[in-house]
């Protein structure tokens, strides 16, 4: 049953990726007429069908409800009439890393330009998008000035945690800076129907580099774990005992459990937060020696099963299973993930190595565009020398690992990077070996 929008405040998206539709489908259920556009054909196709082009829990379901209701549509161009009808643009559109890390912000160039011609008189325009500090400013205001229409201009950044978005969306505080007071006040009525609190800063730039600190704090605090681990890892102690120890019942100390970072947003804010501050003069030390240590961590990893483990033979069989960026919350998303890092570090310590792929959220078919053999959980650890369990998914602790373990080449090898199979040392098959990170060292590998 479609309801009448015509009294709706009615909202353009621009981009359809993970941030675009998961906030066109929250604004759709909070009272907002939305249009969203979308520019690739095969994404536009499974979205007018009523099917997300990403994994998120009930996503599908929520899309569906919004677009029969005549809540939530989609559009394939900016020149589409409904687009003039909106009073308030979101841009969402991707800004990924370039040449030498080097962030893009071409996209936003360019959606800037489609809205100038597109949007009507006063309409509210919110940056959305990851950006380097100042983009609001010096990349979007002078496009929209071009229009010679009056405007009013925000930013606001996205800061859900991917598998989460559809409920934090609707308790996260959200941040706005605007052009001026006024714009910012505008922009923070828009949020307010979705989220209880909103947080006004003083500037555009403040509100970029928010989103910018997020993502590098966090990025920062699970290098920290990585590098216990390895410290560990050379010391001879175990890292998981070390830090669940230093950790419990102390307030003041919460180090990260170690694990492989990556994704889509965390594998490139520092590096923007980085090439932002160059305006400036300044280097943030900190952030850049995390973000190198989380990216070499699966090079690391591999120089650990080289330098200490046994020799898995010329022609091995080796297997990654958890292939998209993170296994928790569950996510198909292959943006940014370590696994990349990790392929090409196995290709050239084991050049000759037949390379599998498992993952219980990735599809088949993305598996082998990503480059691997698909294979399912059985078949991965049937006859391979070495195992990586390279995500956190909560599905590893359901497996039986002695068992698949007795099905793998001897000698095998599972090094699980998270320490999530519930593997029994003493019931550990002959002629298997399991290790952690952080704790290789100490369980005997050498």
């Amino acid at each position: 049953m479609i309801t009448s929008n015509q009294n709706k405040p009615r909202v353009c998206v621009l981009g359809m990726g993970y941030v675009g539709l998961t906030l066109s489908v929250v604004m759709a259920e909070c009272g907002y007429d939305v249009v969203g556009i979308e520019i690739n054909p095969t994404t536009f196709e499974k979205l007018t069908s009523g099917t997300a082009h990403f994994y998120e829990a009930g996503l599908d379901a929520r899309l569906q409800r919004q677009t029969q209701h005549g809540n939530l549509r989609f559009v394939n161009s900016s020149q589409h009439p409904d687009v003039a009808k909106a009073e308030t643009f979101v841009v969402t559109v991707g800004t990924p890393l370039g040449v030498d890390d080097q962030p893009r912000m071409d996209m936003v160039r360019r959606a800037a330009g489609e809205l100038a011609e597109a949007m009507p008189e006063g309409a509210l325009i919110i940056l959305r998008s990851t950006v380097k500090i100042g983009t609001t400013r010096s990349v979007v205001k002078p496009v929209l000035d071009a229009s010679g229409k009056a405007y009013r201009l925000a930013y606001c950044p996205e800061r859900t945690l991917e598998g989460r978005a559809l409920e934090e969306l609707r308790r996260l505080p959200q941040v706005v800076g605007g052009l001026n007071q006024d714009d910012a006040w505008a922009a923070t009525q828009i949020f307010q129907r979705i989220t209880p609190t909103t947080i006004r800063v003083s500037s555009l730039e403040a509100a970029e580099l928010v989103k910018l600190l997020d993502n590098s704090y966090r990025d920062l605090s699970f290098a920290f774990g990585n590098e216990v681990a390895l410290l560990c890892e050379a010391a001879g102690l175990d890292g998981i005992e070390v830090i669940t120890a230093a950790n419990t019942g102390y307030e003041r100390t919460s180090i990260a459990r170690p694990g492989f970072v990556g994704g889509p947003c965390l594998e490139k804010d520092p590096h923007i937060l980085r090439v932002s501050m160059e305006q400036y003069g300044f280097v943030p030390q900190l952030v850049v020696t995390g973000r190198r240590l989380n990216e070499e961590l699966p090079q690391r990893i591999v120089e650990l099963l080289d330098e200490n483990c046994p020799d898995p033979g010329p022609t091995p069989k080796i297997a990654i299973c958890g292939l998209a960026f993170k296994g928790r919350p569950e996510t198909d998303d292959l943006r940014g993930t370590p696994a990349t890092f990790l392929v090409k570090a196995i290709q050239q310590r084991f050049p000759q190595a037949t390379i599998v792929g498992q993952d219980f959220a990735v599809s088949p078919s993305d598996i082998k565009d990503f480059g691997l053999e698909p294979k399912g959980i059985d078949d991965a650890f049937r006859d391979a020398s070495i195992v990586i369990i390279a995500n956190n998914n909560a599905k590893y602790q359901l497996l039986e690992p002695d068992k698949l373990m007795a099905t793998m080449a001897k000698p095998g090898i599972v090094f699980d990077v998270w320490d999530v199979l519930q593997v029994d040392p003493a019931s550990t098959p002959d002629g298997t070996e399991y290790y952690r990170l952080g704790s290789a060292r100490s369980r005997g590998c050498a």
